[in-house]
């Protein structure tokens, strides 16, 4: 018969022990040591040795990590598997050594208060990341569950909220769910005050006239700050479309200019992942501040010239090369294996580039012409866009 692991990771909730089940106050009484944040601790009483987590997070994996062997309780709020910290610390460990008991779920407890549908709702934790994480789901009707890192980070949301054009929006606040602190607060963005204590999840009905993002690729140029060179609205939507993102996939986006490839790639799915590299140093903050704005701080931004800074970038599923494109470039990207390349062309020496490609490898080659209805005077008349050349292989 194996062993009983020696790590018992168990959810809390803000009643203590009273909400936890038989096999969690079994493990704890097994326990010689019992570890997670003081707030935790001070929940229960228990004769094993305490060891409060430290800061930052990743110190008291290591010292978890030195205690192996030795019967231990980590402690956790609610379900530890969502946005919780069981993830992390289970990636550190073999399946046969560790166990988890979940407890209630902020996120349940805040529907069951409201009479939210869980399967209709957005549930997020912001505990370490950007209020902007929330701008793709800004949608008048839209339903949110948000974790917060503390009480001061509800004045921070409802003025995001504000900010953004949602200002009436409907926020509940919810602290201390589950126990005997619990206080909730109504209230809209604009008319949110108090001061509000950790932990804290707020409830959000979306409202406003702020502008929404499509779901659409080809988002509206004004969505993104730009000095002018960026693949405009209509080719960026037939590139995305060329790209044909599939979930889990990895992004290499060449000359990055605003970032608008790169950006809209991550929008499609959260599993997404996306590198941009860009040579000038005040484009890669314009990169970082689009996609802070729109929601998707995760894009990996390189300053640097390809293919050179290509060689160390997670391996691609797709690459796109909108600026810089070179025959070495070239050559490169076509020795990557199992990759979609998607290239695209402005002047007639990168379009010499690409219709060679397409002779030697195959692949589509398209010409995209985009005009736009313009005033002449008292009349209008068609703009013409440069004429994109664009090579997709395979």
């Amino acid at each position: 018969m194996s062993e009983a692991p020696w790590l018992t990771i168990i959810g809390l909730s803000e009643d203590g022990p009273d909400g936890l089940c038989a096999a969690s106050r079994s493990a704890l009484e097994a326990a010689e040591i019992v570890m997670g944040p003081e707030r935790h601790l001070s929940l229960i009483e228990t004769p094993a040795r305490t060891i409060p987590w430290p800061v930052p997070f990743a110190k008291g994996v290591e010292d978890l990590l030195e205690l192996r062997g030795t019967p231990c309780v980590v402690l956790a709020s609610g379900d530890p598997f969502w946005f919780g910290a069981g993830t992390t610390i289970t990636g550190h460990l073999d399946p046969s050594e560790w166990r988890a008991y979940p407890g209630r779920s902020t996120f349940s407890l805040a529907a069951n208060r409201l009479g939210w549908p869980l399967d209709r709702t957005i549930c997020t934790g912001l505990h370490a990341a950007p209020l902007t994480r929330l701008r793709p789901h800004l949608a008048p009707g839209a339903r949110l569950f948000v974790l917060l890192r503390d009480g001061d980070a509800v004045t921070e949301l409802a003025t995001y909220l504000h900010d953004t054009g949602f200002g009436t929006s409907k926020v509940s606040v919810m602290e201390a769910l589950g126990g005997p602190r619990e206080r909730i607060t109504h209230a809209t963005a604009d008319a949110l005050s108090g001061d509000f204590a950790h932990p804290v999840c707020t409830a959000i009905e979306v409202a406003g006239n702020g502008p929404v993002l499509p779901r659409a690729s080809g988002l509206p140029d004004t969505l993104f700050e730009t000095d002018g060179v960026m693949t405009k609205r209509h080719i960026r939507a037939l590139t995305l479309s060329a790209l044909a993102p599939k979930p889990g996939e990895h992004l290499w986006d060449i000359g990055g200019g605003s970032g608008t490839i790169g950006i809209e790639w991550l929008l499609c799915d959260p599993s997404l992942t996306a590198s941009v590299v860009e040579p000038r140093a005040d484009r890669i903050a314009l990169i970082n501040a689009n996609a802070r704005a729109l929601g998707v701080d995760r894009l990996h931004v390189v300053q640097g010239t390809a293919p050179a800074a290509l060689k160390d970038l997670p391996k691609p599923d797709a690459v796109f090369i909108g600026g810089g494109l070179s025959s070495d470039l070239l050559t490169f990207v076509e020795g990557l294996k199992d990759v979609r390349i998607v290239a695209n062309a402005v002047t007639l020496e990168s379009e010499a580039l690409l219709a060679d490609a397409h002779a030697r490898r195959g692949g589509e080659l398209h010409r995209f012409e985009v005009a736009q209805a313009q005033p002449m005077g008292r009349k209008r008349g068609w703009t013409q866009a440069y004429p994109i050349t664009q090579w997709s292989f395979p």
